[in-house]
C-alpha cells in the first residue's frame, strides 16, 4: 500500500511516507453515459469560500511525479485514465489558500474514496499516493492545507514574526476535514452517486491526521488507516530533539557505526525473549539491555578501530530512556531499543581537525526553533537540560489543544460505525512506539476496556520495523488497507495482521502481527520464516 522514500535531508534521512495502496477492489459497472472531465460547481464547506475549480483529463499511462524537496521525483506506470480536479479554498478574511486535489478514475472506479495524508510538515500527497490509489480503482483525494512541503516550515510565522494561527489550524485539523467534504462532493458530482465507502490512509503526519479525523470529525470516514501516528504532537516533537540535547550536553558524539554497535548488541541480547532467536525483538518494550555492557569493546568503523567508552554508553542509555527533568521525572519515551539511533542522533562529518557536532533531524529542530522560539535561525545546540524541560512544557501549554491530537474519548467515532486500524513499527526511529501504546491504553481506560475498544479500534505492533516501514520498498509489507476494508465492509475484525518483516540478518520472514496487547511467541517448533510457527499471547508484563 505504500512506498517509503528515504532520502537525505541536510545529511539525515527524512522519513517521508508516501502511499502506494495495494488493497484494490473490483471496478463498478461502467457508466451508461461517458464521463466528462470538466470544471463544475463545488459546494464550499462551512466557513470557506471556493476560489477556483479546475479539471484536467489524463490519459492512461505513466504518471510523472515531480521532485518535491527533499524527495526525488517518481514515475508510476500503468495508471488508468483519470480526471484531476483541483479545488482551491479560502477562509474569508484569513488570507489562506488551500488546494484540494481529487483524482477520479474514468473507467475503473471501484465505488470508493481514499484520502491520502501527509508527512512531516506536508499536509498531503504530491502524486505518488494519488496515482497508486487510482491504479487500484479508488477515487483519491488530498489537501495541501495551504502550507509548505515536507521540511518547509517557512509558513509557520507571519510577517510580524508571530505564529500564523490560521495556517497552523489548517495543518492541524481544519483542512483535512474540508478535504473530506470537498472530495465527497466532487465524487458525487462526477459519478452521479456518492462513494459507497470513504477511507482515510496516512502514516506519520498522515497517521496523526487520521486520529484527528476520528476524534474531531467522526462522520468523515468509514475506515481510517493511521499508521505510526504523530499523536501527542506537542510532546513527541520536542522529545525527538532529546538525543541532540544529550550529545551536546555530554559533549559526546558517537558515530553512526558505534550507535549501530549498541543497537545490534541490544537486538542480539533481547532476540530470544519470544522463545527463539529469529533476528527480531518481538516486544521491544520488554528489552532492558544495559549499554554499559559494551564499555571497552573495540569496533572497526570506517577502517579505524575505536573503543566504546563509558561516555558513549551514557549517551545511548539516556537516548533509549528518553527525556527527563533534572530531578529525574520522565517527560516522554525515548528511541525504541532496536531502532536506528542515527536518525535522531545524527552528527556531521569530521572537520579538518576530526571534530564533529550534532546534526538534528529537521522536523523537531524546526518545531523548536520556529514554533517555540519563534526564531528559525536560533542555535539549538546550546539548549541545556533545564531549558529543554521548559521548551517541553511550553510546547504542551501552547499547542496541545491545537495539534496534540490526543483526545481519548472516541465515543462519537464508535457511534458512527467507523473503524480505526493502526500499525506501528517497534523499531521506529522517529516517533516512539510507546506514545501510540500509551494512547491506546488511555482510550481503553476511557471507554471500558480492551474488548470494547477492539470493536472499533485495533493496534498492531510490527517487530523490527522502522518508521512507516511496511510497504516501503524494503521488502517488509502488509495489506493493512485490505484488512481495514474487510472490517468496514464485511464486519470481519482483523484478529491478526499478516505481514512480511525483515529480520536483523536482512531475511524476509512472515509473521501474523498480534492485535495489541498480545505479542508473538514461538511455538517451540517450525520454520522461523513461517508465520504459523508463532502464536499471539499476553505479554508477561500484563
Amino acid at each position: 500500500m505504500r512506498r517509503l522514500l528515504t532520502v537525505l535531508a541536510a545529511g539525515v534521512p527524512l522519513a517521508a511516507a508516501v502511499y502506494l495502496p495495494t488493497a484494490s477492489a473490483e471496478a463498478q459497472t461502467a457508466a451508461a453515459t461517458p464521463l466528462t472531465c470538466r470544471s463544475t460547481s463545488v459546494k464550499a464547506p462551512a466557513g470557506t469560500k471556493v476560489e477556483s475549480v479546475t479539471a484536467v483529463r489524463h490519459e492512461a499511462g505513466t504518471v510523472d511525479v515531480p521532485p518535491v524537496t527533499p524527495l526525488p521525483g517518481a514515475q508510476i506506470a500503468d495508471v488508468p485514465a483519470y480526471c484531476d480536479v483541483t479545488v482551491t479554498l479560502t477562509h474569508p478574511g484569513q488570507g489562506d489558500h488551500a488546494k484540494v486535489r481529487v483524482w477520479l478514475p474514468i473507467d475503473t472506479w471501484n465505488g470508493r474514496l481514499q484520502t491520502l495524508g501527509g508527512s512531516a510538515f506536508a499536509a498531503g500527497d504530491y502524486g505518488i499516493g494519488l496515482a497508486g490509489a487510482v491504479k487500484n480503482g479508488y477515487a483519491a483525494a488530498t489537501t495541501d492545507a495551504g502550507v509548505g512541503t515536507y521540511i518547509d516550515s517557512s509558513w509557520a510565522l507571519n510577517d510580524r514574526g508571530q505564529v500564523d494561527t490560521v495556517l497552523l489550524k489548517n495543518f492541524a485539523s481544519r483542512s483535512e476535514h474540508e478535504a473530506a467534504v470537498v472530495a465527497k462532493d466532487v465524487v458525487g458530482g462526477f459519478y452521479g452517486r456518492s462513494a459507497s465507502y470513504a477511507y482515510f490512509n496516512g502514516c506519520s503526519t498522515g497517521g496523526r491526521q487520521g486520529y484527528m479525523e476520528a476524534q474531531r470529525y467522526p462522520d468523515d470516514y468509514d475506515g481510517i488507516l493511521a499508521n505510526a501516528p504523530g499523536i501527542n504532537w506537542d510532546e513527541f516533537e520536542v522529545a525527538t530533539l532529546w538525543p541532540q540535547v544529550v550529545m551536546n550536553n555530554e559533549k559526546t558524539y558517537p558515530s553512526s557505526c558505534e550507535l549501530k554497535t549498541f543497537t545490534n548488541a541490544a537486538v542480539k541480547a533481547c532476540d530470544s525473549l519470544d522463545g527463539v532467536k529469529d533476528g527480531l525483538v518481538n516486544d521491544a518494550s520488554a528489552c532492558d539491555y544495559d549499554p554499559r555492557r559494551l564499555i571497552g569493546t573495540r569496533v572497526v568503523c570506517d577502517g579505524k578501530e575505536l573503543t566504546i567508552t563509558a561516555a558513549d554508553a551514557a549517551v545511548v542509555r539516556k537516548i533509549w530512556d528518553g527525556p527527563r527533568t533534572a530531578s529525574g521525572r520522565k517527560l516522554w519515551s525515548g528511541v525504541p531499543v532496536g531502532a536506528d539511533l542515527s536518525g535522531l542522533a545524527g552528527v556531521t562529518a569530521p572537520d579538518a581537525d576530526g571534530n564533529v557536532k550534532g546534526q538534528p533531524f529537521p522536523v523537531p529542530a524546526a518545531w523548536v526553533q520556529t514554533w517555540l522560539e519563534k526564531q528559525p535561525s536560533s542555535d539549538i545546540s546550546t539548549i541545556t537540560y533545564d531549558q529543554f524541560t521548559q521548551l517541553f512544557k511550553q510546547s504542551q501549554a501552547e499547542y496541545d489543544k491545537v495539534i496534540g491530537t490526543d483526545d481519548t474519548d472516541l465515543s462519537d467515532f464508535r457511534r458512527s460505525g467507523g473503524k480505526l486500524l493502526t500499525y506501528h513499527g517497534e523499531a521506529d526511529q522517529f516517533i516512539p512506539t510507546a506514545g501510540t501504546v500509551r494512547y491506546r491504553e488511555q482510550v481503553e481506560r476511557e471507554m471500558g476496556g480492551t474488548k470494547r475498544v477492539d470493536d472499533f479500534y485495533r493496534l498492531f505492533l510490527a517487530p523490527g520495523t522502522a518508521h512507516c516501514g511496511l510497504n516501503d520498498g524494503s521488502g517488509a509489507s502488509a495489506d493493512d488497507l485490505g484488512a481495514l476494508r474487510t472490517w468496514v465492509e464485511h464486519g470481519k475484525a482483523p484478529e491478526t495482521l499478516p505481514a512480511t518483516l525483515i529480520n536483523a540478518d536482512g531475511q524476509a520472514v512472515d509473521r501474523d502481527l498480534c492485535s495489541y496487547p498480545q505479542v508473538l511467541r514461538y511455538r517451540g517448533h517450525g520454520d522461523l520464516a513461517d508465520a504459523t510457527s508463532f502464536r499471539c499471547v499476553a505479554p508477561s508484563r500484563h
